[in-house]
């Protein structure tokens, strides 16, 4: 790569204002999660109630967490996250952990269950869609149609961006206000259904909030992109804790309108696909569930859209620093995209519909997840001692919004294992393991002078 190209993408023009910001995040947020994790959550709490509640504490568990990224977000509004912390923190071995595991078990995962997310909501029109060939062949397709506007310019995909958040948010203000009128329906007092295991309170809500995890996944991709945001100061904090307050609101009453409408059984019965509350309207059920189905597509595919444009960001920048393969640091001479980032990220997300369904995938992703978070907000301990760390944000008690946020992701972690496949749990443990031969491999070509590495 030459200085030329480097420098064309360190510097990237901050084209994004809050409008921009926040539409990246609740895009990315509110995608497959809230269509596909309401029936896992059921299942796992037992009951509707139990299961907004579970939907709550997920939120508020992401509170302090939202508070101690806003501060490292502001003191180094940059791409890269959580490389980019730990890097600045002092750790390469753990800044290139964490590009590793989100690489392999986190980002490029999340573009696949979001895209098979979109077969089976379109499946209300055409019920083959949500069968196993059907459903992967349609999410391949899907992540090839909106990979090529990634690769060819960046700035059509984040117009995109705007109109699918847009449109994704009128439908579930739509079922939030029908569940308002079936408040009688008694659906509300169910209790578990005859399959679900016996575990007292403390361990459901547990492993409910741990399969909450992916539906919340979605804030910090922004940072990915932190160097675009105009204002960063400004828009930073009011992008990230202003949209954790509305999304962790806006689930909880999904949550209960969906359990108002649709009997606890029959939530639980749809795991594994797409729960479509509408469809046990009556009056409405022809259309309704169509629009619904339509309207969760279009989520999804404005979900895809975000993770195919923000997370080849990490990959590029770990690769330009001279610690990743290098040729994820190429620059398209023509469109001046991170192409073969792009690439090579989409092509490992269709590789992964090819191997796994839906729940283990969440298994898969949930693991690595909290673990990479628990690396990020343990680097603040160090990044308050460098000399450049001027956040315009300041966490209220952060060394306490600092060990709560790491306590909360080992706690889902232990969760993760009581609420998913063991087997796609492992497989993330193990992939995660398996970046230390790379890492060193790494510095042994830095250490030879086969890689440059950029200085600060």
């Amino acid at each position: 790569m030459s200085n030329q190209e480097g420098k064309a993408i360190e510097h990237l023009e901050r084209k994004l204002g809050l409008g921009h910001a926040l539409a990246l995040v609740v895009g990315t947020v509110i995608g497959s999660g809230v269509f596909i994790n309401l029936p896992i959550v059921a299942r796992i709490t037992g009951s509707p109630l139990m299961a907004a509640l579970a939907w709550l504490l997920g939120g508020v568990v992401w509170i302090p967490q939202i508070l101690i990224i806003t501060e490292m977000a502001t003191a180094y509004p940059e791409q890269g996250f959580g490389y980019l912390y730990l890097q600045k923190a002092g750790s390469p071995a753990l800044s290139f952990l964490y590009v590793w595991t989100a690489f392999l078990t986190s980002d490029t995962p999340s573009i696949t269950i979001i895209s098979i997310s979109a077969a089976s909501a379109l499946s209300v029109f055409w019920p083959p869609l949500g069968g196993p060939i059907l459903s992967r062949a349609f999410a391949i397709l899907l992540i090839l149609v909106l990979t090529i506007p990634h690769y060819r310019d960046v700035k059509q995909g984040g117009n995109l961006q705007v109109i699918f958040t847009i449109v994704k948010v009128a439908p579930l203000a739509l079922l939030i206000l029908i569940g308002a009128f079936y408040l009688d329906s008694g659906h509300l007092t169910s209790t578990a259904v005859a399959s679900t295991p016996a575990r007292s309170m403390a361990a459901m809500l547990l492993a409910g909030m741990a399969a909450t995890v992916w539906s919340y996944a979605g804030f910090p991709n922004l940072l990915y992109m932190a160097g675009e945001i105009k204002n960063p100061s400004r828009t930073l904090p009011r992008a990230l804790i202003g949209s954790v307050f509305g999304v962790m609101i806006a689930y909880v009453l999904i949550s209960l309108s969906t359990s108002t409408i649709m009997p606890h059984a029959a939530l639980v019965d749809a795991v594994g696909s797409f729960a479509n509350p509408f469809s046990y309207l009556p009056a409405f059920s022809g259309i309704a569930a169509g629009f619904l189905g339509l309207a969760a597509f279009i989520s999804m595919v404005g979900a895809t859209n975000a993770c195919i444009m923000v997370q080849p960001r990490i990959e590029y920048a770990i690769a330009r620093d001279g610690g990743f393969f290098p040729i994820f640091a190429r620059i398209h001479p023509r469109y001046r995209t991170p192409h073969a980032s792009i690439v090579i990220q989409s092509g490992l997300a269709i590789v992964l519909t090819l191997i796994g369904g839906i729940e283990s995938l969440l298994g898969y992703f949930t693991l690595s997840y909290v673990l990479q978070n628990a690396l990020v907000f343990g680097a603040i301990f160090w990044l308050r001692r460098r000399r450049d760390y001027h956040p315009t944000y300041r966490a209220p008690l952060w060394p306490v919004m600092a060990v709560i946020s790491i306590l909360i992701q080992l706690v889902l972690a232990y969760g993760t294992f009581k609420a998913y496949s063991v087997k796609g749990v492992l497989a993330a443990a193990l992939l995660m393991a398996s970046g230390l031969p790379f890492y060193f491999y790494f510095r042994y070509l830095q250490r030879k002078g086969r890689i440059a590495v950029r200085q600060e």
